[in-house]
């Protein structure tokens, strides 16, 4: 897989999580527990993609 669509991946992976966290806040019967973990999942997915960004403009 090359950089570009291993990152190309992980963005459409941000955005799901991104509208599965949005679903879920609309429901009042979510459990805290899961939403605080789908949001930890986006922050790593968010930091993989800035990490290979960053190693992109360095190289």
């Amino acid at each position: 897989m090359s950089m570009q669509s291993h990152l190309e991946e992980l963005e459409r992976r941000h955005a799901e999580m991104e509208r599965r966290i949005e679903d879920a806040q609309l429901h009042p019967s979510t459990d805290s527990l899961e939403l605080a973990n789908m949001k930890r999942q986006k922050l790593k997915i968010k930091d993989e993609i800035e990490r290979i960004r960053h190693d992109v403009t360095i190289h």
